[in-house]
């Protein structure tokens, strides 16, 4: 393949700008990682929708980018050896947007395995155990008589929080002073806990008061707020 157009997913959403890097995502908590990300980083990009109500994730078109239908799914026109790069899961395109760039991710070799660490930890624990929780307490599974399974990802949710708490003792970010692509990937989805969840009460996040801190200062950054709401609902 030689550019953007030659791929299928191009059809569904043209790419108008096709130079630059493009982003196919829903402002969901995965996928404002990446365009804060990148608003962050200031690279060029197109940001294209993928509405989950009208099933875009499971057109062919899509599928051809990311076979697992969920978002968010890029293509860099420029990618490694100047040939296009299909890439998708958040967390890789987070890894490769900093080493493309040179930012938001320590060049010290530990400092930077301690980053990808506590991305590692979003992905593998905040992510899943927080969706969890949404699902239980807000979507479909509140109507379940047994508590059993909902109190379960509660106390993990809380577990969880209580060991970002005590890692952001003392520190401004994850990481220290410096932001990084550990706090693109975490905040996110703290933020949708509390708000969009509304399972503050139930996993007492009143207790955590590193982490409203952080959280305070990560959607207070020019950046994020933009990277919030992209792309743009219909």
């Amino acid at each position: 393949m030689t550019g953007i157009a030659d791929f299928a997913i191009n059809a569904k959403w043209p790419a108008q700008h096709p130079e630059r890097l493009q982003l196919y995502s829903l402002p969901t908590p995965n996928g404002v990682k990446v365009s804060i990300m990148l608003e962050e980083i200031g690279l060029p990009y197109e940001a294209h929708l993928v509405d989950f109500e009208t099933g875009d994730q499971m057109t062919p078109e899509f599928l051809s980018l990311n076979p697992n239908n969920k978002i968010p799914a890029i293509i860099d026109p420029d990618g490694p050896g100047g040939a296009p790069l299909p890439l998708f899961e958040s967390g890789a395109i987070l890894l490769y947007l900093a080493e493309k760039t040179g930012q938001l991710l320590p060049q010290d070799a530990a400092a930077r395995y301690e980053t990808i660490q506590w991305l590692m930890f979003q992905m593998g624990g905040i992510g899943p155990m927080f969706g969890q929780v949404g699902f239980f307490h807000k979507f479909a599974g509140k109507a379940y008589e047994d508590k059993r399974p909902r109190d379960r990802y509660i106390a993990e949710a809380a577990r969880l929080l209580a060991v970002l708490e005590q890692r952001l003792q003392g520190r401004q970010w994850i990481m220290g002073e410096e932001f990084s692509i550990a706090d693109i990937a975490i905040f996110p989805w703290v933020r949708n806990l509390v708000e969009y969840y509304g399972a503050g009460e139930l996993v007492g996040y009143e207790r955590f008061a590193n982490v409203q801190r952080v959280l305070a200062a990560f959607v207070a950054r020019p950046a994020v707020a933009r990277g919030l709401k992209i792309p743009a609902r219909a």
